[in-house]
């Protein structure tokens, strides 16, 4: 692993000349290097800001393991973490929160890295894996299963299985594979119109008590999760993410245009393809420990857009912040007074309902061209 300065190359010295001779600084980037095949932009700011975030992420951590009337007490935090927990620290840790907590982090860093891959390669704001509706198949698949196969097959593999055939018909019908994401978009919405009109009709067709639990999986819920869940969230996770990585530069050079990035060595379809379907990988393995949670996909890389500053597909710090908002949005479902437990889909929901209004209000003050 090593680091790059672009400017002390031959490349980048015609830039800078060409930069100073104009009377403006050149900005200062440096390229982390990964073996042969990864390279890896890094900022000053960037770096600050991904700082803070994983601070941030260790704050609600601890907040979600201490607060409450069940909360481990914070002096006695340290031993708990190194195995020392004993009665009641014990179950918080081990059933009752620390699973929970692991699987919000991975899970909102799936969701973040997801939204990030297929922002980037559909050049779209409002591009996420929920827009092609694998968040709605997600929940017709899970609603299917408690409806037709109760007693056969679980609700989170019904929710994987619905994700994934959803993201079939969509491949199949644009014609194209994942190559176009016009046609993605499009095709993605009519699927999630119909998985979600087969939520609703199974929802009212259950009995009530099954009707509650279904519709609070289907908004999204970490409550009662498991150190299974998290070893399957985190090994998605973890399988994904070299993937992704390898897709860092040619992510960065297809924010060019298609045609300048061809030019330039790159193939824009075939990253698309790659980027959309390990987009869908991410999601679809977040969604069967969690539900289909929605909106995290979508802000995270707005957010790390925004905080940063400068372009690019910003998978890292779209990973940071998928898991903060995720385990910041859980922390309220627990904490909040007001109400008893809500899904944390619910909280996520009223962020990203937010976000939108923000959009709006945005492009109605912009000026006409």
């Amino acid at each position: 692993m090593k680091t790059a300065d672009p400017a002390t190359a031959p490349t980048a010295t015609t830039g800078s000349a060409g930069t100073a001779a104009r009377g403006s600084r050149p900005a200062r980037r440096r390229i982390l290097r990964i073996g042969p095949w990864v390279a890896v932009p890094v900022r000053g700011r960037s770096v600050v800001v991904a700082a803070v975030s994983l601070l941030l992420l260790l704050v609600a951590a601890v907040a979600t393991l201490s607060l409450g009337r069940l909360g481990i007490d914070l002096p006695d935090l340290p031993s708990a973490l190194a195995g020392d927990a004993t009665g009641k620290n014990a179950f918080v840790l081990n059933r009752l929160r620390g699973p929970r907590l692991v699987v919000a982090i991975a899970t909102g860093a799936a969701f973040g890295l997801s939204g990030a891959l297929f922002q980037s390669v559909t050049r779209n704001p409002l591009g996420s894996p929920d827009v092609i509706g694998l968040g709605a198949g997600a929940g017709a698949g899970a609603a299917a299963a408690a409806l037709f196969l109760p007693d056969v097959l679980p609700v989170a593999v019904g929710a994987l299985l619905g994700a994934v055939l959803a993201m079939a018909v969509v491949f199949l019908s644009t014609g194209t594979g994942f190559r176009s994401p016009g046609r993605l978009v499009v095709a993605g919405i009519g699927v999630a119109a119909m998985a979600t009109a087969l939520t609703q009709y199974v929802v009212y067709a259950v009995e009530r008590d099954k009707a509650s639990a279904l519709t609070a999986y289907i908004n999204g819920s970490l409550s009662a999760r498991s150190w299974d869940d998290a070893a399957t969230i985190w090994t998605v996770l973890l399988v994904c993410v070299p993937f992704a990585a390898l897709l860092a530069r040619p992510l960065s050079v297809g924010e060019m245009g298609d045609d300048l990035s061809t030019g330039l060595g790159a193939r824009p379809g075939r990253t698309a393809t790659w980027a959309v379907a390990l987009s869908i990988v991410l999601s679809a393995g977040a969604v069967s420990v969690a539900g289909p949670i929605a909106f995290v996909s979508l802000t995270a890389p707005q957010i790390a857009k925004r905080v940063t500053r400068s372009g690019g597909p910003h998978l890292v710090m779209s990973t940071l912040l998928g898991a903060l908002l995720l385990v910041l949005a859980d922390l309220a479902a627990q904490q909040l007074p007001l109400f008893d437990d809500l899904p944390v889909g619910l909280y996520t929901m009223a962020v990203g309902g937010a976000y939108l209004g923000y959009l709006l209000l945005r492009e109605w003050r912009r000026p006409a061209a």
